[in-house]
């Protein structure tokens, strides 16, 4: 499975609980081609009738990690809204049970036995980080019960067994393509990393060092913080006597927003990396100046020409007055591809996996084309976008020269 750098765009980018959704209408369906179609015709009403087809969620509501789930949450409503305006699964309409587990591993494996043992879900997705999918994973492979990881980027995530699938592109790929962008890109040779102390993040930081390494760079230091942590100064200052030429990060966008303050405030003036998990309008509302300059990479381009992105990223303005984050985007694409699998082959779980595994070329927004490589269970030659922060906002980066 191979990965390109570019894809050809324009350069603005706009950037312990059971939540039960009932199924709502609203106007056209928008995936694939449809959503080509959709935008053409204007709104068209499906009825749909009968017992809702359930897909279970599993991830944070609340703790630590409550804002992502949130984010899910208006991808999910978005294309419930669109789904089930053109007719649901094959006229029954489509609804989701959300399960809040705090990304704590402990509560995804209750919350996976809860799944297994309802007969109502047909699939699962989630939960938020790798670890805590992985934890449930053999309990879902050995109930039968597709787990679609669509954030679970561990390499090891779909190992587990045939019902372990993911949209979400794995770090040993994502993380060499930040290198080469790091070293070719922009042509740093001494580079410090900072990575999240958890497991995703500790394979991040390895798989990244062990790319640049390869790549003819020095990686003068790697310093691991805790999810927790406010005050990242005593850190920043060993990774300033590193003397680096650039930094990158392994982090969420909530605790890399505070990371750069602080780098600038401390007068470090190197460029800047993170990872495409940083790619939210918040983000720079939450970095503020420190924001500018700051580099990530992302596998859908809100300003693409193709007609799926353009309708979700109208669409989501539209119902919620906001630009849609990386995560909603996602949520958004995992709802859709789902729906197209279980309306094409079958709503009953053995349907899903076997699904899952016969859809070809099928548009989506994060990427042009989805097929899934039989042997990864991951999608198949994803593209992806190198960005920069400029005049507070997320654009095309565009080598000079």
């Amino acid at each position: 499975m191979t990965g390109r750098v570019f894809q050809n765009i324009p350069d603005q980018i706009p950037a312990g609980r059971t939540l039960v959704r009932s199924a709502a209408t609203l106007s056209r369906r928008a995936f694939g081609a449809l959503a080509l179609s959709a935008a053409l015709a204007g709104p068209t009403l499906a009825e749909t009738s009968g017992d809702p087809v359930y897909i279970g969620v599993s991830g944070p509501m609340t703790g630590p990690q409550g804002q992502y789930g949130e984010m899910w949450k208006m991808g999910f409503d978005l294309a419930l809204e669109e789904i089930n305006a053109d007719g649901g699964i094959n006229g029954r309409p489509l609804d989701y049970i959300f399960e809040d587990t705090q990304n704590d591993p402990r509560q995804t494996i209750a919350v996976a036995q809860k799944f297994i043992a309802d007969p109502k879900i047909s699939v699962e997705v989630g939960d938020f980080s790798s670890t805590s999918s992985m934890a449930a994973s053999p309990l879902y492979q050995r109930g039968k019960l597709v787990q679609f990881g669509f954030t679970n980027s561990h390499p090891d995530f779909t190992k587990t067994g045939d019902y372990m699938w993911s949209n979400s592109v794995p770090q040993s790929q994502e993380q060499p393509l930040l290198a080469k962008f790091a070293t070719e890109g922009l042509g740093l040779k001494k580079i410090a990393v900072m990575y999240l102390n958890t497991d995703w993040g500790k394979t991040s930081k390895d798989l990244f060092l062990k790319a640049a390494a390869d790549d003819g760079a020095e990686v003068v230091a790697a310093e691991g913080y805790l999810g927790d942590e406010k005050d990242f100064r005593a850190t920043l200052v060993r990774v300033r006597d590193a003397k680096p030429d650039g930094i990158m990060l392994e982090s969420y966008y909530s605790d890399a927003a505070l990371i750069v303050r602080q780098i600038r405030d401390l007068g470090i003036d190197v460029p800047i990396m993170a990872t495409g998990s940083i790619y939210s309008p918040d983000f720079i509302k939450l970095a503020g100046d420190a924001s500018e300059g700051v580099y990530t990479s992302v596998y859908y381009a809100p300003q693409s020409p193709r007609p799926e992105v353009q309708h979700f990223v109208k669409a989501f303005t539209e119902k919620y007055g906001s630009e849609p984050s990386h995560f909603s985007a996602l949520a958004y694409d995992t709802f859709n591809l789902l729906a197209t699998v279980m309306r094409d082959y079958g709503t009953s779980r053995e349907d899903v996996k076997e699904g899952l595994g016969k859809i070809h070329d099928l548009p989506s927004v994060m990427f042009p084309k989805v097929s899934f490589d039989p042997e990864t269970r991951r999608v198949a030659g994803p593209e992806v976008t190198p960005l920069v922060v400029k005049d507070g906002e997320f654009v095309v980066y565009r080598p000079q020269g």
